[in-house]
């Protein structure tokens, strides 16, 4: 079977895609507007999730994943005034789980924001992210 392809449009001719848009969803729930995230950084998102969810991405997964990476863009304590403490907590320790295991899709989000330069510098110092 054919692997589907995400598509950013082109000259308002042809749609985003749909996994994108989805993503583009997620990220406004997440309280990050999707025109803060360039379109390279997006399909990267929705790349790492087919390589997580070889079929198809579940729906429930891009709320999760715009989540973590809007934590890793707001820092903390915007995140927590957007998300409430609760989420916040979640998004630290879902890093911390990440770090540990140094792999998997939530590390894969946090290297891609610390490598694209969108991490905030608190979340860096937090929690001693280095890329090499």
């Amino acid at each position: 079977m054919a692997q589907r392809r995400s598509s950013l449009g082109f000259l308002g001719m042809f749609g985003r895609s749909g996994d994108l848009r989805q993503l583009d969803a997620a990220l406004r729930g997440a309280d990050l507007h999707p025109a803060l995230v360039p379109e390279g950084v997006k399909l990267t998102i929705v790349n790492l999730m087919k390589d997580h969810w070889p079929e198809e991405p579940p729906p429930r997964a891009y709320p999760r994943v715009a989540t973590l990476f809007s934590y890793c863009i707001a820092g903390p304590e915007t995140f927590e005034r957007a998300q409430g403490p609760q989420q916040r907590l979640d998004a630290e320790r879902r890093i911390e789980a990440a770090l540990e295991a140094g792999d998997g899709l939530d590390a894969q989000i946090v290297l891609m924001a610390l490598h694209a330069k969108l991490i905030n510098a608190e979340v860096v110092e937090r929690h001693g992210l280095v890329a090499e």
